[in-house]
């Protein structure tokens, strides 16, 4: 029988009727339960089950000779010390690029600066015209003639200290050269120490896996845990039967990294939920999904909802997660590549804080705002690009914040610093789809996302400069397990040691950037992982968006979306009643895109234009003829992010400028108030502009409305 009819067989024998239990209250059932009789039997049972199986693996596991053992051990620590030597090699470099620095910084900011402030200061007492304003510019003047004295005596020192690092230079130059080949070599003794020990057939057949998938998970879930759910009743009691005896199920569970903080009786309950919640869950990719919300959710995650609604669930539904991502998915909603992830990656998009609705509604907000961002080839920014776009730098605007809009919108709204903006561009990516996770680094956030060639971080530093949640740590370590995941088949290999040193009783270790040292099968398994990436040829993409992690305007070279505007997509026209409609894309000027101003496609159909939040002001004009003249009502149809925001509108080169106020619509396509604009008969031009501190805006069209029929003719 296969897995999906297996399932199906469970629930319905089973009567599944579960209900989940709230999130409160699952959150409690981590902490370890007072077991019943029938706990300690079933403790018994599951403890049982994991002595045979160790008796079962133990005979059937390859056996290493100690003498390549004792080799890798050895090939292992020589790389170690390698390691070390060549840290130690870099910082005395380092040190002579740091005092390099420093007498930068005494010439240049510190005496440069002195210089500056004396030469203000003296102008000051020159034009000093009071005996007050001579007193003053006097102090000045004294203050920046002693720091002068001070950076003069800083550069003085820094500077003996740099001529005394730069004698040594050459040997230190030689020692770092000579680290870099013995790290080298040593690193290609262990691999071949690693190749010597004869695994690779052993680890590539999968006749094992479920075995020691169900070792691993009895391991890591606890037979105390397992018989404190189970002990519950009947219902959970089977759930936690058949997943111990659904073999693929188990090798699935393990592949993806398991239950959150082992609670495999929860994302069980939920699986089955979920199960009875849809009719589709056992099409993949769906099945996947199901599994991969069980997985993420069997810890409640708690949900961010909008201050001002306090009647908001406080736990993320984990079924209704499902839910709304299987409804995205078959709308063709979600990003094209979602189909094809695995349910280790969905993890990655489905353990989001948000509410569901705001998922839902990032989808709409961006394809309405920007879609261009939607459709982008560049999959390094593609939905991520709205941080690049949209958010701004800085905190300043964050107490405008309204309690009745979600975190999100607020961010959107009011900018924020990295933090807020690593928030929203990890939100972004789940709303379509996309895998990712945080990557702090030393005083910032960013984050990485996937992409069809791997991982990449996004506004901050690159790989090896911070770290990521769970059991990777160090970001190293988490883009190697991506990339060896991404081989398929051979990833197995890597799991397989695992799942052996977890028969052995090591501890776990899953990176070789992991503060603790790992034992001889999780050692062997970290080498193979490496092994596998360098078969694969696997790339390490490059970070980007790195200037703009703490700025506001980026200096990479930000690709226009080719837009071709035809005939229909430029005609004015005008009704039977005389109401003129203007698409936002029959600009007489410009005529095409500038980087300020964009011609996107629109989700409504035709073409939008979209007025960018960086790159200065410009102005946009429309010349077209109105059948009578008179004064109009002007509206606009329109796409805002943010508040206080508005166009300025003159008609015929007219001096005095319109007001008109843009809503804030959150994303969301919205009619502006009506403004009055006097249009002659026959050939008007309409130029718009925008003054102070712009934020994007997104227009559809203009609409002008006679405001009485009986309109003077002229």
């Amino acid at each position: 029988m296969n897995f999906t009819a297996s399932l199906t067989l469970a629930v319905a024998l089973t009567s599944l009727v579960v209900s989940l239990p709230s999130a409160s209250g699952a959150k409690k059932k981590t902490a370890q339960a007072t077991l019943t009789a029938t706990g300690k039997e079933l403790e018994a049972n599951y403890t049982q089950q994991l002595v045979t199986l160790k008796k079962e693996l133990t005979r059937a596991l390859p056996s290493v000779n100690s003498k390549k053992k004792t080799n890798l051990t050895a090939a292992r620590e020589a790389e170690s010390a390698a390691i070390k030597q060549i840290e130690e090699a870099r910082k005395r470099m380092g040190e002579i690029s740091s005092a390099k620095g420093l007498v930068g910084h005494a010439k240049g900011k510190w005496i440069g600066g002195a210089n500056k402030g004396i030469s203000s200061a003296e102008a000051k007492l020159k034009k000093a015209k009071t005996a007050a304003e001579r007193e003053e510019a006097k102090k000045e003047l004294a203050h920046w003639q002693q720091n002068k004295k001070d950076g003069e005596a800083a550069l003085e020192e820094r500077q003996a200290k740099l001529d005394a690092a730069l004698k040594n230079k050459e040997k230190y130059e030689k020692a770092l050269k000579d680290t870099e080949k013995t790290l080298a070599d040593s690193k290609a003794a262990t691999i071949a120490a690693v190749k010597n020990l004869g695994l690779t057939k052993q680890l590539s057949s999968n006749k094992l896996d479920a075995k020691l998938a169900r070792y691993s998970i009895l391991t890591e879930a606890t037979p105390a845990k397992l018989a404190a759910f189970a002990q519950q009743g009947g219902e959970q009691k089977d759930l936690i039967q058949y997943m111990l005896s659904a073999n693929d199920l188990l090798v699935e569970m393990a592949v993806a990294d398991g239950a959150k903080d082992g609670n495999y009786g929860p994302a069980m309950e939920i699986y089955s939920k979920i199960w009875k919640a849809s009719d589709k869950v056992g099409v993949s990719p769906l099945r996947r999904l199901a599994l991969a919300i069980s997985l993420e959710h069997a810890t409640p995650v708690k949900q961010r909802n909008a201050e001002a609604k306090e009647d908001a669930p406080e736990f993320v539904n984990p079924v209704k997660r499902y839910l709304h991502y299987e409804k995205a998915f078959l709308a063709g909603e979600l990003d094209p590549a979602f189909k094809n992830l695995t349910t280790w990656d969905y993890r990655m998009v489905v353990d989001g804080e948000e509410p569901d609705e705001i998922l839902t509604w990032g989808r709409e907000m961006l394809r309405n705002y920007r879609p261009d961002h939607v459709t982008t080839n560049d999959y390094r920014w593609r939905y991520v690009a709205l941080v690049r776009s949209d958010i701004k730098y800085g905190s300043q605007d964050n107490k405008y914040d309204k309690p009745d809009l979600q975190f999100f919108q607020n961010i959107l709204m009011n900018g924020g610093i990295c933090g807020r903006r690593a928030f929203i561009g990890r939100f972004i990516l789940r709303a379509f789809g996309i895998p990712t996770t945080a990557r702090p680094q030393r005083g910032h956030g960013a984050l990485v996302h996937w992409t069809p060639d791997g991982w990449v971080p996004c506004l901050g530093a690159g790989w090896g400069s911070g770290w990521t949640k769970g059991r990777y740590d160090r970001d190293q370590d988490f883009l190697a397990t991506t990339q060896a995941r991404a081989t398929g088949d051979a990833f197995m290999m890597v799991k397989r040691a695992q799942w052996v040193g977890d028969v052995a009783g090591e501890p776990r270790v899953y990176g070789l950037q992991s503060r603790t040292n790992p034992e001889f099968w999780y050692g062997a398994s970290l080498y193979l992982q490496k092994n596998v990436i360098a078969s694969a040829k696997a790339k390490t993409l490059a970070a980007v968006g790195t200037d703009i992690g703490e700025a506001n305007e980026t200096e990479e070279h930000v690709e226009i979306a080719k837009v071709k505007i035809t005939e229909k997509d430029r005609k004015v026209s005008a009704d039977k009643k005389g109401i003129i409609t203007i698409p936002a894309s029959a600009t007489s000027k410009p005529t095409r895109s500038t980087g300020k101003i964009l011609f996107l496609d629109s989700v409504l159909g035709g073409k939008q234009l979209h007025y960018s939040r960086t790159g200065g002001h410009q102005i946009f004009e429309y010349t077209f003829k109105a059948p009578a003249a008179g004064k109009y009502h002007l509206t606009a149809h329109v796409v805002t992010p943010s508040w206080r925001q508005n166009l300025f509108v003159s008609a015929n080169r007219a001096k005095d400028k319109v007001e008109l106020p843009l809503p804030h619509t959150v994303g969301l396509w919205e009619k502006t108030e009506a403004v009055v604009i006097e249009l002659t008969k026959g050939e008007n031009v309409l130029t718009f502009s925008r003054e102070g501190d712009v934020k994007g805006v997104t227009i559809k069209d203009f609409t002008l409305t006679p405001i009485s029929r009986q309109v003077t003719q002229r």
